[in-house]
């Protein structure tokens, strides 16, 4: 590698921060991302979620349906620039019907911030969210949100943590006051207090301070709170966790920050600390061994496929994390998976549906590809031949309906929506050995409005869903399979590659088919 090109790989790397924003529905995740556009000079304005109706829509969320729900049904990927780092944010879908895409998502983060609800504590779809990260020990950033409401003691919420996610944690920041009392918050590291103040809050001053016991606190924030912000803080002097760069770093440890992202309040120092503290692109696991960010041969790989992201076009765009080298526009890659080269002609960088075409990326940039077909999530594009990054998780799907297209003429349409929207993920597709019924799984019920919307919308097809009664699905490998065995209770069918999947009514139906076939495997995900 030539000197010079190694030394802007290394310091592009160095600037870059990729993290996914993880919470349950409303903790204000959509809010927080808002906000931390609005540092970085992306946008002037942040929009208001709560405002649905009005037409000023939050940037993140940009398909119709999100619009209309005020929900987040997709994920977004924004990206701007902040003191002097390039930081990507992969905001993804909070509702746990959407849980399947945002799993994809996160394999192409570095890091996570953890939104909490200060009034909630941790929620069903954090614990979800926050195993998978876990899984993959990224480091976890937490955010307690909503401090300007009234919550609960900030010592049972990092309890809360460590008892439901099993995560330590290290508070850098701590409210003085809360609900209606806050009048702000003290930086542990920084030695200062951030003022909450005039009647709607609306400006925040920064004070320098000689330590919490600063007589100062006293005088802006009152006795009563002073002293309770001492006593607080003098007990997690002594048996709080200190604070450790490498346990954070292992995702063991999680630094949590307290703030109100609808105010503003506490937003700034968390991204300043975040930006310092969160890791750089790392390298990432391939079947020929470890890519390290800095190697000169380009390579990436596809998480998401978005049909229809621009409707007046009727496009599809592969989203694609950087993992190693220096991208350019028109540049040619090999496809691993079809064994092509292809030219990378139309790359875009992406701020919600707002996209610019770019002439250059780096290792943890996500670019959106023009797709006429040729991606499937988990392709590995590489300059390097045979580089395979691991394949992306898939998940058995729960919820089974029949689908028909209620105008036959419209068959063609019907079937190009299914396709798309199966390779994008939103559903997975089966059907049925002998009779070709069409028959969908999804993980969630919300899965399958969105696809009769975006059916009738972007494909201009009314279909009609018919509940069935399965709830499980499993993939079977066998030397020799009897569709006539699956008839009690169960139903044999073959996913979009052909392989057969059984889906089961109950728990019961299916154990008895795994003792009926013993020699057969029965697989929780495709082989």
């Amino acid at each position: 590698m030539s000197k010079a090109l190694d030394e802007v790989l290394q310091q592009e790397v160095d600037k870059r921060r990729t993290f996914a924003i993880i919470s349950h529905p409303d903790a204000g995740k959509t809010t927080l991302t808002e906000k931390l556009l609005l540092f970085g000079g992306a946008i002037r304005l942040a929009g208001s979620v709560k405002a649905r109706k009005a037409s000023k829509h939050a940037t993140s969320d940009w398909m119709e349906i999100e619009k209309q729900r005020g929900i987040s049904v997709t994920s977004s990927v924004m990206q701007f620039d902040y003191n002097g780092h390039r930081i990507n944010i992969l905001d993804t879908p909070g509702h746990q019907d959407f849980s399947e895409d945002t799993y994809r998502t996160l394999t192409a983060a570095d890091s996570a911030v953890m939104l909490i609800d200060v009034a909630k504590g941790v929620e069903p779809q954090t614990i979800k969210l926050f195993q998978v990260c876990a899984k993959r020990g990224i480091p976890i950033f937490t955010f307690i949100n909503k401090l300007d409401r009234e919550g609960r003691n900030p010592f049972d919420l990092m309890e809360e943590l460590e008892q439901v996610l099993g995560i330590r944690s290290v508070p850098m920041n701590w409210p003085i006051g809360s609900g209606r009392e806050l009048s702000g918050v003290y930086d542990r590291v920084k030695n200062q207090v951030e003022l909450f103040q005039g009647d709607d809050h609306s400006t925040i001053q920064v004070k320098k301070v000689d330590g919490y016991q600063d007589p100062v606190i006293g005088e802006i924030a009152g006795e009563y709170l002073h002293e309770q912000l001492c006593q607080d803080l003098e007990l997690l002097d002594v048996a709080g966790d200190p604070f450790d760069y490498d346990k954070v770093r292992r995702g063991e440890l999680t630094p949590v920050f307290f703030g109100s992202a609808v105010n503003n309040f506490g937003v700034q120092t968390f991204l300043e600390n975040f930006l310092e503290l969160a890791p750089k692109p790392e390298p990432r696991r391939s079947t020929s061994g470890l890519v390290e960010p800095t190697n000169e041969k380009f390579s990436g790989y596809v998480f998401k496929i978005q049909a229809n992201m621009n409707p007046a076009h009727r496009d599809r765009i592969a989203f694609l994390r950087i993992v190693s080298g220096k991208f350019e526009r028109g540049m040619s890659v090999k496809h691993i998976r079809v064994g092509k080269d292809i030219k990378l002609s139309q790359p875009q960088q992406f701020l919600a549906q707002d996209r610019d075409i770019v002439d250059e990326a780096f290792p943890g940039d996500i670019i959106g590809l023009f797709d006429p077909g040729i991606f499937r999530i988990g392709d590995s594009l590489s300059q390097n031949s045979e580089i395979m990054f691991d394949e992306m998780p898939t998940f058995s799907p729960e919820i089974f309906a029949k689908v028909t297209a209620k105008n036959a003429l419209k068959h063609k349409q019907y079937q190009k929506g299914i396709d798309q929207l199966t390779e994008e993920g939103t559903i997975q597709v089966f059907r049925t050995v002998g009779f070709e019924d069409t028959l969908l799984g999804v993980v969630g019920q919300l899965q399958f409005e969105v696809f009769e919307y975006r059916m009738k919308v972007e494909y201009g097809v009314d279909v009609q869903l018919q509940r069935m009664p399965y709830q499980f699905a499993r993939w079977i490998v066998a030397d020799h399979i009897d569709p006539s065995k699956f008839r009690i209770n169960s139903v044999l069918v073959k996913d979009k590659k052909d392989n057969y999947v059984v889906l089961f009514e109950n728990e019961y139906a299916m154990r008895t088919a795994m003792e009926k076939f013993p020699e057969a495997k029965f697989l929780e995900t495709a082989p």
